[in-house]
């Protein structure tokens, strides 16, 4: 009766995944994409941001030699170098999801696909049915409507600039601006991160984005809060010149770029969702059950386009869910959205996990805090200035692990490690029992002995 059993809209990883698995069940599956595949985190994210984040901590490496005796020269930064042999590896990963799909038995077809009808897709000059269609078409930067806005660039096109800035703006302060507001500064460009509010990173532990702010303007980066960008206007230098309030004050300051990091948007414009009225939220976004079926029987969604949790691990989760439960004989296990690890792959590193102490003070009566704040043992002979922050939160009352929380270097390897634990029902106790590797920076974990501070309400 269907052309497909399974049509997915969208190839990036959560789509890829809900593909290939689906065909692996034996079912018979299309996917349409029409920009790249693999989706915003190979090619305008989690690759392509890693990869600048390492060749930005180069230059600190070398600073860091010279304590230890090594003497090496620093003698300034290719950039067609970096963005060049970056592209080549975001190809290369290209073709490799492209074989993926093709090997699993998928159909890829290439091009803006768009509903039609509950069962029907187009594509080009083509229409194709389907007993059950998946959305998983991800997200797209916000740009705001100011006065200059076609000057301002965004995550998707700071990949590929011609020219490396010498003084860059980065408007926003969550993980993405203060991500590549370390690249920036790391490589060499004078920086300043301007963003509305009290303290960047909102969402995270207060104390972590004290001390990561802190740490952050550390190794240069300017940070201006409570501050707008108002317009933008480009001369003939080739240069911007930024309208700015700061704490109700206006100025104009002069930049090579300006990237915009003010959030993303759930990527539903244009699919013909309105032609088969599927429900929407007021941000554009999917609204979707705990089955990932919206209020259409046979349409589903999955990923940052139904904003719920905004990470590539968790869309893989999602597209696995779905496969398994449309074409498996044995109902999946939910996705669980508890205790999720997630990283900051800011300078230094923020490695983050369950609650932050905020939300364990007004859930739980007795909240027990460790801490343990300290220079790295590297960085003693370097003489970086650089310190670490490591978190506990303890129920004082059950001993459970509530959050675990670390700013230093390598936090997103430290905390995955971790994750495990606390997804086990770790408790204080079980920290304490286990004997640390020394010396490591993560053996502080399993070695505070008395908190820092108790909230007992």
């Amino acid at each position: 009766m269907f052309d497909y059993d399974l049509f997915v809209i969208g190839a990036g990883s959560g789509g890829v995944r809900a593909s290939r698995f689906a065909a692996a069940l034996g079912a018979k599956v299309a996917v349409a994409e029409d920009t790249y595949l693999g989706g915003t985190c190979v090619n305008v994210g989690c690759v392509p941001k890693k990869l600048f984040v390492f060749a930005s901590e180069m230059r600190q490496s070398l600073k860091d030699m010279a304590g230890f005796g090594v003497l090496s020269k620093d003698e300034g930064f290719s950039w067609p170098t970096l963005r060049d042999n970056k592209t080549k590896e975001i190809e290369r990963l290209n073709g490799i999801y492209k074989n993926l799909l093709i090997n699993s038995g998928v159909n890829l077809i290439e091009g803006r696909a768009t509903l039609t009808g509950p069962h029907e897709v187009r594509v080009g000059d083509h229409t194709y049915s389907a007993k059950n269609i998946l959305i998983a078409t991800g997200g797209w930067p916000f740009v705001p409507d100011i006065p200059g806005k076609e000057h301002l660039i965004t995550s998707n096109e700071v990949f590929y600039m011609d020219e490396f800035p010498k003084r860059a703006l980065v408007v926003g302060g969550g993980y993405i601006a203060v991500e590549f507001a370390g690249i920036f500064n790391g490589l060499g460009c004078d920086t300043t991160v301007l963003y509305r509010g009290e303290q960047i990173l909102r969402g995270f532990d207060q104390e972590i984005r004290d001390f990561t702010a802190k740490e952050i303007e550390g190794t240069g980066v300017k940070i201006s809060t409570n501050g707008h960008l108002l317009s933008v206007k480009k001369l003939d230098d080739g240069s911007f010149d930024a309208e700015l309030e700061i704490n109700g004050t206006l100025s104009t300051k002069n930049y090579d770029c300006i990237l915009m990091s003010t959030g993303r948007t759930p990527k539903t414009e244009n699919l013909g969702l309105d032609i088969v009225g599927v429900e929407l939220k007021h941000n554009g976004a999917i609204i979707a059950d705990e089955h990932f079926r919206t209020n259409i029987e046979h349409i589903y969604a999955i990923g940052d386009v139904i904003d719920r949790v905004a990470l590539t691990p968790v869309a893989l989760a999602e597209g696995m869910y779905v496969a398994n439960r449309l074409f498996s004989d044995k109902e999946p296990d939910p996705v669980d959205y508890q205790n999720i690890a997630t990283a900051v792959f800011c300078q230094p590193n923020i490695g983050t996990l369950g609650l932050t102490e905020e939300e364990a003070i007004d859930t739980y009566r007795h909240v027990k805090v460790f801490t343990s704040n300290f220079k790295a043992m590297k960085n003693t002979l370097s003489g970086n200035e650089q310190r670490t922050l490591m978190k506990l939160l303890v129920c004082g009352d059950t001993d459970l692990v509530l959050g675990v929380h670390m700013v230093g270097p390598e936090a997103g390897e430290i905390t995955q490690g971790l994750a495990v634990a606390v997804k086990a029902g770790a408790t204080k106790s079980d920290f304490d029992r286990t004997i640390g590797i020394h010396p490591t920076a993560a053996e502080e974990f399993v070695t505070m002995r008395q908190p820092t501070r108790e909230h007992i309400k």
